[in-house]
């Protein structure tokens, strides 16, 4: 099947109907489109100003083999952009022609084609390669190094991997005059609250953690570059914690390893791949004396960002907003929630408390209802109920071929 760009069912009609004149001025050029959604096309393409702008964005998706971004590729083809992904396998899991297997089964249940490179943000002249093959409109960036224990451990790692790679990424683009950047940014960077819930306005950069940092560091890199270029536009999301699972249980989170965050941990303890859950902490000043946070749909997460590549096209300059719920939820009860999910018991101890943890976290997500229109729709019985369906149908993860 050809790669190429999207056209709306709703462009098709309008070049079919509209009688626009602009219809008979042709170029050589051909474009082909198959997606479930939208209409077939295939015809010469029109002049700028006929409807260019209602042409399929190409968009750069970085990380977009891993759990969030593979999850707003599907969004992104769903809203009509037209998604260019890289990823480095660093944690995604290496599919059929060298594809990430996340975005193998994406193109499979959504009929479509995804173009696909292995890169390394670390590798600018690779990045410079790409970015003179295509004219992006905006960039995701989701690539980088997340687990806090791991941060506090191997912090060089952390600040090389998301500071050093997010800096080669904003050169390659400013040389490229690709002004638009949606970024992958983390409620750790408020560090340890000082109040509850948490806006955008709490103070930030008291990080608990080198990832919290590194995040931070990036976010305030980006804030300084758009002051200094006027012409860009930057929407930084603040993610709580994102959990579940696309409906199809096709695509979900598969961590590499020992999983980092609590939800992968809990759901192959219930499939029976790991014995027993490490509780760290219940000591904690919350209710049950485990640690409470805000637990967000990775499917509401990914819509957020197609809210904020509206926003993009406000010309907002740099935007900051936070991407939960509004509500906490503790360790042990995300345990009950899980166990009535599955039909599971779920074994769990009580562990240590683990350095740079915090003893609760949870938004005020106010300001993108307001000014992107956005929401958190699913509750944590569907959170729970889609990363089952998930987990129970890849056991092993993306490793487990029976479930594509």
């Amino acid at each position: 099947m050809e790669r190429g760009t999207f056209i709306s069912k709703e462009v098709n009609i309008w070049l079919q109907e509209s009688g626009d004149p602009s219809v008979n001025e042709l170029t050589d050029r051909t474009y082909f489109c198959h997606y479930r959604h939208f209409s077939f096309f295939s015809g010469p393409v029109l002049s700028r100003d006929s409807f260019g702008e209602r042409m399929a964005q190409k968009v750069l998706v970085t990380g977009g083999g891993g759990y969030i971004g593979s999850h707003c590729v599907v969004e992104l083809i769903e809203a009509g952009y037209h998604p260019v992904v890289v990823d480095n396998f660093s944690n995604a899991v290496r599919g059929e022609g060298d594809v990430p297997e996340s975005i193998r089964r994406i193109e499979k249940f959504l009929d479509t084609s995804i173009e696909f490179h292995e890169l390394d943000l670390l590798d600018q002249p690779a990045l410079e390669k790409l970015f003179k093959k295509h004219s992006f409109s905006a960039v995701m960036h989701f690539a980088g190094l997340k687990a806090v224990g791991e941060s506090v451990e191997r912090p060089l790692r952390y600040y090389r991997v998301n500071f050093t790679a997010s800096m080669n990424l904003l050169e390659v683009m400013q040389a490229h005059k690709v002004h638009n950047l949606v970024f992958s940014s983390s409620a750790t960077v408020y560090g340890d609250p000082q109040r509850l819930p948490i806006d955008e306005q709490h103070p930030v950069g008291g990080c608990t953690n080198p990832y919290g940092q590194s995040k931070y560091f990036i976010e305030e890199m980006i804030k300084d570059h758009c002051k200094a270029e006027k012409d860009w536009n930057a929407v930084l999301l603040r993610y709580f914690n994102p959990i579940g699972a696309h409906s199809s249980g096709l695509i979900g989170e598969d961590p590499q390893g020992i999983p980092n965050n609590l939800l992968p941990y809990v759901a192959q303890v219930a499939v029976g791949r790991r014995e027993c859950l490490s509780v760290y902490g219940n000591d904690y000043d919350t209710l049950d004396g485990t640690g409470v946070r805000d637990y967000i749909h990775v499917v509401d997460l990914a819509k957020g960002h197609i809210a904020a590549m509206k926003k993009l096209k406000d010309g907002c300059g740099c935007k900051v907003y936070n991407l939960g719920t509004g509500t906490g939820y503790s360790v042990l009860q995300m345990v009950k929630a899980m166990e009535k999910a599955s039909g599971k018991e779920i074994k769990y101890k009580i562990a240590p408390r683990r350095e740079g943890d915090i003893a609760s976290c949870y938004a005020d997500p106010r300001l993108a209802d307001k000014e992107l229109g956005w929401k958190a729709e699913f509750d944590l019985e569907r959170m729970c109920e889609d990363l089952w369906r998930w987990q129970s149908k890849n056991p092993k993860g993306f490793s487990d071929s029976t479930a594509s």
